[in-house]
């Protein structure tokens, strides 16, 4: 085997490059996966632009698919040669967040500022590929805690209908969870990228009845209808919350997905909501937010603001990659572009400028 392998790279604010790094050792809770396809994220955005902050020299990247290339001599159930995934949340389980239900949680702190997102708060032992430890647009990853984490692909699955199961499914998915829906609510879900998608799909498959999906691309509004929006809403040419409260007979959306990452998309969230309503937030936000005191109602009306970090383990894995393997949704259709990890800064290029109708890029090495 080898002994060094193609890496993407964190250099500065404004580069990723392709660079050499030695294959990682396996330890005994570890597994090393051959990648052979993974993604790039909004997140990985963020690093890009200096607005998320991680080591110089560290691999980025947290998706990954690809082929058991060796195990840990602690770990058992898998074998090499065999096909998984790993949540880009890789949590080891053992923690006080993990046992009180918060496993993306795992490991996190606040530093002395005190202060959330990219300003102080670290995601640590949840969070690790591409933040604290060497992430997955490279030849091959390292798996933490791998008998935790690694999920069996279902026979028949293609690379490209499970890439979205890692991160971009289970984050959407974990919008439309934590936005208390029940069968027959109306939700209006902000932004129709990859997750606003897969919030979209989650929210249809939890049960609600009127799906609207809001954004200024009318071809990711197309892609919406397809995820299972029943209204699509352009920003562009209405008002979206007096539009909102026309289609609820003026109650306002039983819950609202945030999911881009601004406070005019968090703000609107919030004024789509019926008193006592759900805001789900899914968005990285990298300025404070404010919440005006007209559609908070002065903190009386029962609102709740819910937010997550995507959950991972190989249970979520398995039960994302069920929803694929049984047709209750294609994700294939997210993939609308594909690029050699040799050509990794162009595919940057493309998707950090959402260029050419990009949605999602496999990213494939050799």
């Amino acid at each position: 085997m080898a002994k060094m392998m193609k890496a993407a790279i964190f250099v500065e604010p404004g580069r990723i490059e392709l660079a050499d790094k030695p294959i990682p050792d396996v330890g005994p809770n570890d597994a090393l996966i051959r990648i052979t396809t993974t993604t790039i994220c909004g997140t990985d955005v963020h690093i890009l632009k200096g607005e998320y902050p991680v080591a110089r020299g560290l691999t980025v990247g947290h998706e990954p698919v690809g082929v058991i290339e060796k195990l840990g001599s602690a770990v058992t159930g898998y074998h090499e040669g065999q096909r998984v995934v790993a949540g880009a949340i890789c949590p080891n389980f053992n923690s006080y967040a993990a046992q009180d239900g918060v496993a993306s949680q795992d490991g996190s702190y606040l530093t002395a500022s005190g202060r959330c997102g990219c300003h102080g708060y670290k995601a640590t032992a949840g969070w690790r590929f591409g933040n604290l430890i060497d992430g997955t647009q490279a030849e091959y990853v390292l798996v933490p805690d791998a008998q935790a984490n690694l999920a069996p692909i279902p026979e028949g699955l293609t690379d490209e209908q499970v890439l979205m199961c890692p991160d971009i499914m289970s984050t959407g998915f974990k919008g439309a969870e934590n936005a208390n829906i029940r069968i027959g609510d109306t939700v209006v879900v902000f932004a129709q990228g990859p997750i606003g998608l897969c919030a979209t799909a989650g929210a249809r498959l939890l049960g609600a009845t009127t799906i609207i999906a809001v954004d200024g691309n009318d071809h990711r509004l197309g892609i919406a209808k397809k995820m299972g929006a029943d209204v699509t809403l352009n920003f562009r040419n209405c008002d979206v919350v007096d539009e909102v409260m026309k289609l609820t007979g003026g109650r306002g959306a039983d819950s609202a997905i945030e999911a881009l990452g601004t406070q005019t998309t968090f703000e609107q969230s919030l004024r789509c909501l019926k008193p006592g309503g759900t805001l789900s937030s899914l968005g990285v936000y990298s300025e404070d937010l404010t919440i005006p005191i007209g559609a908070f109602a002065a903190g009386l009306g029962d609102h709740r603001i819910n937010t997550a970090l995507c959950p991972g383990g190989k249970e979520r894995m398995r039960r994302l990659m069920n929803v694929i393997a049984a047709e209750r949704l294609d994700l294939g259709l997210l993939v609308t572009h594909q690029y050699p990890l040799d050509d990794i800064v162009a595919a940057y290029e493309v998707f950090a400028n959402q260029r050419d109708g990009v949605l999602k890029i496999a990213v494939k090495p050799g």
